[in-house]
């Protein structure tokens, strides 16, 4: 199964593809790392829809994994965030969950990654990413 961990950070979602077969992890190499929504109409959110989209089709994405952000407080997400990530859940042909932080933190302790990030080859900005795609995976598996 793939899996496509999002963190949703201002204007942009930063994605980490993940792949489980037979009980083996793979980060596929994908084109994009982040997607960004550039200004805030109607046109830019449909745009930033289908090539989001797009890219889940070309990579066979089986199921698309959203790192759930605060509506409160200091670490509370925007307006437009909250708007991307509506856009991302209304996609057609994808199964979107989002998760919660605390979701992850016990999918983490249940199944330690057994790899440091370091090692992954990614790049710092998607650690997020990628640990939502890891914990999107241990979720599919219990």
């Amino acid at each position: 199964m793939k899996i496509c961990g999002v963190e949703i950070k201002g204007n942009d979602a930063i994605i980490c593809l993940l792949e489980n077969s037979k009980g083996l992890f793979n980060i596929p190499d994908c084109r994009v790392r982040r997607l960004t929504l550039n200004q805030n109409t109607r046109d830019d959110l449909k745009a930033f829809q289908f090539a989001f989209g797009k890219l889940m089709a070309d990579y066979n994405v089986d199921k698309v994994v959203i790192r759930e952000r605060l509506m409160k407080g200091k670490f509370a997400g925007g307006a437009l965030g909250f708007k991307m990530e509506a856009a991302l859940q209304l996609l057609e042909g994808v199964d979107v969950v989002v998760i919660s932080p605390s979701a992850v933190k016990q999918a983490l302790q249940q199944n330690p990654l057994m790899v440091g990030f370091e090692e992954t080859g990614l790049k710092p900005f998607q650690e997020v990413a990628f640990i939502t795609a890891y914990a999107g995976h241990s979720e599919v598996v219990e």
